[in-house]
């Protein structure tokens, strides 16, 4: 491989991994705060991009539909914690992965029904289709550099957010014992409302800017959902800095071993991850057990 394909797939290693930390952070936060199991979050992962689809063709501009789509999948977020998930705080993990996993099933119908089984494309708006030279032979898609770059807004917006605001400082709280902070006076209820619907809508907007780059077809989130629980276990759970460093090193050893061992490219992913967990079984930023 010569240094302009490395630089390549280097670039595409790394908008990839912006894209699964926008995902495992919405899994990460509402685990780790929630305690909830949501196999249903790759489900807002498809959303978003179904949403893409159908309200750019409605508006014809993709900027104009992403505004659009966010607000309305915070509120699917926000009614699916409303409706479900709220009643999964005080259970085992069983009657989580169940509940959730039978939320699963209701997405993909829901889906079939809005939109059929029809794959679809998001076309690229035209203000950035174009591509950066990186020599005489190959070029860059300015809308990879975008969503990078989105990506890393989202992740700066969300450090502000988490380490300089009180919004923040009760996630961290929540996160680190939320009995605390119902004692302390704070409407839990409330905060784990948004949480999950501020998770939701992470996944959503990943979805949303990987649809011109990716088709929009039926059960698109599993695939997304298992590879964002691999981050996550990786990264250990309930942490965001281990979700951005485990999303990178997955997009890396994603990318690059599809390049050098097609055939074993997702097995790659997986052995990646056991000897993570052999070597640091709470992963990487994982709290150690008592």
């Amino acid at each position: 491989m010569d240094v302009s394909s490395f630089l390549v797939q280097g670039l595409n290693s790394v908008q990839y991994g912006f894209l699964l930390f926008l995902v495992a952070s919405g899994l990460t936060l509402i685990f780790g705060i929630l305690g909830v199991i949501n196999l249903a979050h790759g489900s807002f992962f498809m959303i978003g991009a179904y949403l893409a689809h159908w309200l750019q063709l409605k508006t014809g501009n993709l900027f104009l539909a992403i505004a659009l789509g966010l607000p309305l999948s915070f509120l699917v977020g926000l009614a699916v914690e409303r409706l479900a998930i709220r009643f999964l705080y005080a259970r085992d993990h069983l009657y989580q992965v169940l509940l959730t996993y039978g939320l699963i099933l209701i997405f993909n119908e829901l889906q079939r029904i809005f939109w059929g089984n029809d794959v679809h494309g998001v076309p690229i708006p035209s203000v950035l289709d174009a591509s950066v030279p990186l020599n005489e032979t190959q070029s860059y898609p300015v809308y990879r550099f975008f969503i990078s770059l989105a990506c890393i807004g989202v992740a700066a917006a969300m450090y502000f957010v988490i380490h300089r605001t009180k919004l923040g400082m009760l996630i961290r709280a929540g996160a680190a014992n939320r009995e605390m902070v119902g004692l302390l006076g704070f409407r839990v209820n409330r905060l784990y409302a948004l949480v999950f619907a501020l998770g939701a809508a992470l996944t959503a907007f990943a979805g949303m800017l990987s649809a011109p780059v990716n088709s929009v077809y039926p059960g698109m989130g599993e695939h997304i959902l298992i590879i964002s629980f691999v981050v996550v276990v990786i990264g250990g759970l309930g942490s965001i800095q281990g979700a951005f460093v485990g999303a990178m090193l997955i997009g890396f050893v994603d990318t690059f071993g599809k390049v050098f061992v097609p055939e074993a490219a997702s097995l790659s992913v997986y052995a990646f991850m056991a000897a993570v967990l052999l070597w640091r079984p709470q992963g990487l930023f994982g709290a150690r057990p008592a």
